[in-house]
C-alpha cells in the first residue's frame, strides 16, 4: 500500500483510542468548568517538561538524518517545540505555575517513548506516529482553546491555538517520509505514540480524584 492508504489503516487501527481521547473525561472536565486550577497548573507544568524534552529529541533525529527530506522535517518539528514553549508560558503564568512543579511519570512516558524514537526509529517510523498523533492531540488542544479563552483571554490560549491545527505542508512532508519505510515498525510507532498520549490524559485525569 501506499503512504496515504497506511495513514488511512493506522487511523482506522487506533479508532478505539482515539473515540477514548474524544470522550476523555479530562477534556469533558475542561469544557464543562469542573477541572480546578490546581489539575490546568498540572497540565501547564507537564507540557513544559514534554515540550523541552521533545525539542532535543527532534534535534537528534536532525542530526541523525541529515539529508533532507528528513533532515528539514525534524529541523521545522524541533523549531516548533521553540515556539510552543515560548507561547506556552503565558499559560502557565496565567495558572500560576511555579518552578518547582514535579511531573507525573504517567505523562512523561509520552516524552520517554518520542526519545526512544528519535535515537531508534527511522524518518518513516516517527513520521506516521506523529502524523496520527498531531491530529489527535490538535483536536484536543482546540476543545481546551475554546473552553479556556473566556476565561484566560487570546494570549493565554495560543498555545492550544497553536495546535490546534497542523503547520501548512505538514502531512504532505510527513508523508514523503511514510513512504520510504517499513509498514510494521511504523504502524508499531504510531500505536504506542498513540497509547502514551492517552496515558498522558489519563495520569491528568486520575489526579483529580
Amino acid at each position: 500500500m501506499d503512504a496515504a492508504e497506511l495513514v488511512a489503516v493506522v487511523r482506522d487501527e487506533l479508532a478505539p483510542v482515539e473515540r477514548r481521547l474524544a470522550e476523555h473525561r479530562f477534556l469533558a472536565g475542561v469544557e464543562d468548568g469542573r477541572v480546578p486550577l490546581e489539575s490546568l497548573r498540572a497540565f501547564a507544568g507537564e507540557q513544559r517538561a514534554i515540550i523541552a524534552s521533545d525539542r532535543r529529541s527532534f534535534e537528534h533525529l536532525a542530526q541523525r538524518f541529515l539529508q533532507p527530506p528528513a533532515g528539514d522535517f525534524f529541523r521545522e518539528l524541533a523549531a516548533g517545540e521553540v515556539e510552543a514553549l515560548r507561547l506556552l508560558e503565558p499559560f502557565a503564568a496565567a495558572v500560576e505555575l511555579g518552578a518547582d512543579y514535579e511531573p507525573h511519570a504517567g505523562c512523561q512516558a509520552y516524552p520517554a517513548y518520542v526519545a526512544w524514537l528519535a535515537l531508534n526509529a527511522s524518518p518513516a517510523d516517527v513520521a506516521l506516529a506523529f502524523l496520527v498523533n498531531l491530529e489527535s492531540w490538535g483536536r484536543s488542544c482546540a476543545r481546551m482553546r475554546d473552553a479556556l479563552g473566556p476565561r484566560y483571554g487570546s494570549k493565554a490560549v495560543a498555545f492550544f491555538d497553536f495546535f490546534a491545527a497542523p503547520p501548512a505542508g505538514f502531512e504532505e512532508r510527513a508523508l514523503a517520509l511514510v513512504a520510504s519505510g517499513e509498514l510494521d515498525s511504523a504502524r508499531r510507532a504510531s500505536r504506542l505514540l498513540q497509547a502514551y498520549e492517552l496515558m498522558f490524559w489519563d495520569t491528568l485525569a486520575d489526579a483529580l480524584q
